[in-house]
């Protein structure tokens, strides 16, 4: 029963209060900009029911571009979706969008050298950006959702993923679906944010006293 308030697709769950609570932090950054003209915003590895839950799919005011590796289906006119690649987003112009925005997206793609790319594409295409992740020195790592499993060998991490389900993952099939999954998540300090997003600003989310994600944001007028 824990693990379902600790599940972030349940609606009552600790994340979505806590999901909930940031993007009443994003929509004050939001009204910083200028609301005479449609603000556009590129959500990397975002989905349509994100931003339903967050209750703002009919927000006339703002188009949502959707970029995933794959395409997902959508069913507002507000949104759109594409697919690409967040390491390489040669497909937008510089400044291109009002807001690129992220969440939990950055600590999955496999190098230190890809969460760079895609920082520095962050800050190519967008006048501004918000881009969150959790933080690497939280007790509970929040995709095993296992105690301290970021600081446990790779080895007894690969074993555990193949022979347990654990948090948002089953038991993978193989070893080889094990060390991918392990390999994937390169979790952040708030140095190594503050680091990619050099002129950010920083945004701590607390529980117990400890910081539970991260956030770097940079609005032209906050």
């Amino acid at each position: 029963m824990l693990t379902k308030f600790l599940q972030p697709t349940y609606e009552k769950s600790i994340n979505q209060k806590f999901r909930e609570k940031r993007f009443a932090f994003f929509k004050g950054l939001l009204q910083t900009l200028p609301q005479d003209k449609t603000i556009q915003i590129l959500d990397i590895g975002g989905t349509e029911s994100y931003w339903n839950r967050m209750k703002f799919v009919n927000n006339e005011h703002v188009h949502i571009t959707l970029l995933n590796l794959y395409k997902v289906e959508v069913s507002n006119p507000n949104f759109t979706s594409v697919v690409g690649d967040a390491c390489c987003l040669s497909e937008f112009r510089d400044g291109q969008f009002d807001i690129v925005f992220s969440n939990s997206v950055i600590e999955h793609l496999f190098t230190k050298e890809n969460q760079k790319k895609m920082a520095d594409e962050v800050r190519r295409v967008g006048k501004n950006y918000y881009v969150q992740t959790p933080n690497y020195y939280f007790p509970i790592e929040p995709h095993w959702l296992f105690p301290f499993f970021q600081f446990l060998p790779f080895r007894v991490k690969v074993e555990m993923t193949k022979s347990f389900n654990l948090g948002n993952y089953p038991k993978a099939p193989d070893e080889e679906m094990a060390v991918q999954r392990v390999n994937e998540v390169k979790l952040l300090t708030e140095k190594e944010m503050k680091e990619l997003f050099p002129g950010g600003k920083v945004y701590l989310e607390k529980f117990l006293g400890l910081t539970k994600s991260i956030t770097m944001y940079h609005f032209s007028t906050s």
